[in-house]
């Protein structure tokens, strides 16, 4: 019976590898949203001459929103590839290597995430602002209320994740 324990264990744990193609679809989704910035800068630089400043400063979010993602995505794979499947050990002494990299644990990958929600929300939001002739009151109201609820949910995980901190 202990065999067939040790067996069922090493399964379960050789299985966190079925999140490896996870992660390089993830690294594929950067090349995806690389391709998207290039478009959109593309679009930018085309109707620079006859874009009015709000189009201009609304091509600018939107290239800022893209960043916030690939950022959001590189923190999700190395954080979540370094918690749940294997540690990138040979690694540690390349000088590139971000210092944040193996030290971000689950609750801090989930902060990262909801903090980089909400700022995505806001930038979302504000293009709508910057938008707001060509969109209804009821549009709007729905944006600023899902944008409300990413920001008050941000604060209590974050909360929640202090008290839970201070029991250790």
């Amino acid at each position: 019976m202990k065999r067939l324990e040790k067996s069922f264990e090493h399964l379960l744990f050789t299985s966190r590898w079925v999140m490896g193609p996870v992660y390089l679809g993830l690294a594929l989704a950067l090349v995806i949203l690389l391709f998207k910035f290039a478009k959109e800068i593309w679009v930018l630089f085309a109707d620079i001459m006859t874009a009015t400043g709000g189009e201009l400063i609304i091509g600018v979010l939107s290239l800022v929103d893209i960043a916030l993602i690939m950022n959001l995505l590189i923190i999700i794979m190395f954080s979540g590839y370094e918690n749940f499947v294997s540690k990138m050990d040979d690694l540690h002494s390349h000088q590139d290597r971000p210092e944040w990299m193996g030290h971000i644990g689950f609750s801090d990958l989930k902060l990262k995430l909801i903090g980089s929600i909400v700022a995505i929300s806001g930038i979302e939001l504000l293009k709508a602002f910057m938008n707001v002739d060509n969109l209804s009151d009821r549009h709007l109201a729905w944006m600023v209320g899902i944008h409300v609820t990413f920001l008050f949910s941000g604060l209590f995980y974050a909360g929640m994740d202090r008290l839970a901190g201070k029991g250790h």
